[in-house]
């Protein structure tokens, strides 16, 4: 494994898909989330088909035996894409990442209820400090009813996002089910199609010709969508996932300095020290992760004769 060459991988997945949920936010005043998913999912497929034919995999690399798990994958996928689309629309970029940052710590919790995983104290505290940190950053949204429209209105974009992140949660669940018996390419390829074809859901509920800056936009953003998921792909052959994974953090860098650059977005001092302690969650959890899969490895050895 080259660890070097994984953490860069990641580090510009991580600056592509910043890239990707910019021409997002910029085109939501003007075009309708769902709508917005059709393009994103849409025209990552070209993106994907030919990196497949290039490795020489567009035959192997579709091939799937579980295609009610992609149909499921789908379903709660494209659910949090499209929250998490209505939440650019109403909130600034960077809480809106620093929110999504508890999808993480909400998939500890969801695989211990669906797929029978263990959690024992070390990793329960992590999940505990990281629902702390999820609160402190919501904690300015949650006085609805005395706040003027404009803050309301950034409040259902917080608990949106939530849900987005419970979704995305849940989505992550569904995908370590599925890796037992799928390819990555599948697993990537299945959920932009089905995430097209369940966009059509939302065509009554107005969706518009959006003028030539947005299409260009969109078109943009499912491009890069689909760039940015080859370069997670591929930082995750070329070293585990438990080193690659805290690089995630550095999208709240990137979507602070977006933010300010082109929306005047700042983040508050809140959303700052819940995202702290959000990361340190996350980095206890993947170390725990990394301490559980050592143990296994160990344990392999010891049961080879």
């Amino acid at each position: 494994m080259n660890e070097l060459r994984g953490i860069l991988f990641k580090v510009i997945s991580v600056s592509i898909f910043v890239a990707m949920a910019t021409c997002i936010k910029a085109a939501s005043a003007n075009v309708p989330p769902g709508e917005t998913v059709f393009f994103r999912s849409f025209f990552a497929i070209p993106v994907i088909l030919v990196w497949l034919w290039w490795r020489h995999e567009l035959t192997s690399g579709l091939a799937t035996k579980n295609p009610l798990g992609h149909l499921w994958r789908g379903l709660v996928g494209t659910s949090a894409m499209g929250l998490g689309f209505t939440a650019l629309g109403l909130l600034p970029l960077p809480e809106v990442t620093a929110i999504g940052y508890a999808a993480p710590v909400l998939t500890v919790i969801f695989a211990a209820m669906f797929l029978g995983e263990k959690i024992r104290a070390f990793r329960l505290s992590a999940v505990a400090l990281g629902l702390v940190g999820v609160i402190v950053i919501l904690s300015p949204r949650l006085s609805v009813a005395s706040a003027e429209t404009a803050n309301q209105l950034e409040t259902i974009g917080a608990i949106i996002m939530l849900m987005g992140a419970v979704m995305m949660a849940l989505a992550q669940v569904f995908v370590r089910k599925l890796v037992g018996t799928e390819s990555t390419a599948a697993i990537v390829f299945y959920f932009s199609i089905a995430a097209t074809a369940l966009s059509f859901i939302t065509l009554p509920f107005g969706w518009v010709v959006p003028n030539l800056t947005d299409t260009g936009l969109l078109i943009l953003a499912g491009i890069l969508g689909g760039i940015g998921q080859i370069f997670l792909t591929q930082s995750y052959r070329h070293a585990d996932t438990s080193v690659v994974a805290p690089f995630e953090y550095t999208s709240i860098l990137l979507a602070v300095i977006v933010g300010y650059s082109f929306f005047g977005e700042i983040p508050t001092s809140t959303t700052i020290a819940g995202v702290a302690l959000v990361i340190i969650a996350g980095l206890i959890i993947i170390y725990r992760e990394r301490q559980l899969g050592l143990e296994r490895q160990k344990q392999r050895k010891a049961m080879t004769p």
